[in-house]
């Protein structure tokens, strides 16, 4: 007996130092570097050419959905004029790295600051989005100098691609829900070496950096978000369970709101009752096939978002950009399509059991910006009922629900604002 236990410890060893490279392996961060096939830019515009189009809609404004004008205007320029390789080439001039978490590979940006002290900053995109949304406030955030700040302002960003999104792996098994994704993001800052980091999120973003301040890492100093998670729950209950309109939620609302609060309550009715993208995608993301076979399908769907936003996007396809411009907008959907993560990015719609726009347990310092445009105008009431540790506040006079793709100087100044006191 005590010769075998002995061959058979002995045996093990190898198994101990070969699971030991694994790990070691497993938390590599490699470099990484977009290459498109040139094959894959014909197929897209082939496939555009040979779009099937429908009858035009029966109204002159966006109630029935993204107007055929404005797709088919999409799509000529997205076939003919479109360079991808001017987006391929943006992302390449910053680190982009590859690191597996929890047995899926996480791709990010990682733009480090020159100037000493910098702050550590994570920042997540949502849907329709990916990475593109956040680059024009990369330099900002890392040189303040050059951009009208100072170097005290200035950050180390760090901007993943959530799971199932552009460069990231997919996941194929459920369990890749927002607050799996809010550890994850601690892991990765962790990983790189911060041991004291603030986090910035927007739509899916938002979610997952309130969830990040629900979780407490002793990492987290502060986040900040531009979707607050404000809404009191019987409110955000109430409008959610009359997504129908049959129920009458707004003749509900209890009575002893200030305007303001009732203006926000109304604004996330309004969203519930419009968002039949977030519903399909919540129930039945494997019947959406057609975002992984048509560009064109993709590209509606991901256009009609919000109204605000789909109103910008109408106007920089007829000519008349603010905000966003023709490439801004094809630049992620075309990563969305080359990447074939039209399905495995709606999925965690499907994961997700947290309210988007309902309080959370935030426990640590937290920031609001709230935008004119957004999905609702959080009142400073609720804000400070949500977040009983908030270190800013402030509404905007412009400015939309993808902030850093808009207003990217609006956001750059708001995050130096909101982070002074935690620095």
């Amino acid at each position: 007996m005590t010769a075998r236990s002995r061959v058979t410890n002995e045996e093990k060893e190898p198994d101990v130092a070969a699971r030991t490279q694994t790990l070691a392996r497993a938390t590599d961060i490699k470099p990484f570097t977009v290459e498109i096939p040139e094959a894959d830019l014909q197929d897209m515009r082939r496939r555009i050419a040979a779009t099937r189009w429908p009858d035009r809609q029966t109204v002159n404004d966006q109630s029935q959905g993204v107007p055929l004008e404005t797709s088919q205007a999409l799509a000529r320029y997205w076939e003919k004029e479109y360079d991808w390789r001017k987006a391929e080439a943006r992302l390449n001039s910053l680190p982009n790295f590859i690191t597996e978490i929890d047995g899926l590979d996480i791709h990010f940006i990682h733009v480090r600051s020159k100037h000493e002290n910098a702050l550590p900053l994570i920042v997540t995109h949502g849907w329709p989005g990916s990475v593109i949304e956040q680059l024009k406030i990369i330099e900002p955030l890392t040189d303040p100098t050059a951009h009208g700040g100072s170097a005290s302002d200035a950050f180390h960003v760090v901007i993943p691609s959530m799971p199932g999104y552009g460069f990231s792996g997919k996941p194929t098994e459920p369990g890749w829900g927002p607050d799996h994704v809010a550890r994850a993001w601690t892991e990765l800052m962790k990983r790189l070496g911060y041991n004291r980091f603030v986090a910035q999120g927007g739509d899916w973003g938002a979610l997952i950096t309130n969830l990040m301040g629900v979780q407490a890492p002793p990492e987290l100093a502060a986040i900040h978000t531009n979707m607050p998670s404000t809404v009191p729950f019987e409110i955000d209950a109430l409008v959610q369970s009359d997504i129908t309109g049959i129920n009458g939620a707004l003749a509900k609302l209890p009575a002893n709101l200030s305007e303001e609060e009732r203006r926000a309550a109304e604004q996330q009715d309004f969203f519930w009752k419009h968002s039949a993208y977030a519903l399909i995608m919540a129930t039945r993301p494997e019947t959406l096939i057609g975002l992984a076979d048509s560009p064109v399908a993709l590209a509606t769907f991901m256009c009609d978002h919000d109204a605000a936003s789909l109103e910008l996007i109408c106007r920089a396809f007829a000519g008349n950009p603010g905000g966003l411009t023709r490439d801004d907008i094809l630049d992620n959907i075309t990563l969305t399509w080359l990447t074939n993560t039209g399905v495995s990015s709606a999925r965690i719609y499907w994961e997700n059991k947290y309210s988007f726009l309902g309080a959370k347990d935030v426990s640590v310092p937290a920031a609001v910006s709230v935008f004119p445009d957004e999905l609702y105008q959080a009142p400073r009431s609720w804000a400070e009922q949500a977040y009983p540790n908030l270190i800013h506040y402030n509404q905007l006079d412009r400015g939309g629900h993808f902030a850093a793709w808009e207003q990217p100087q609006l956001l750059t100044d708001e995050l130096r604002t909101a982070f002074r006191s935690v620095r």
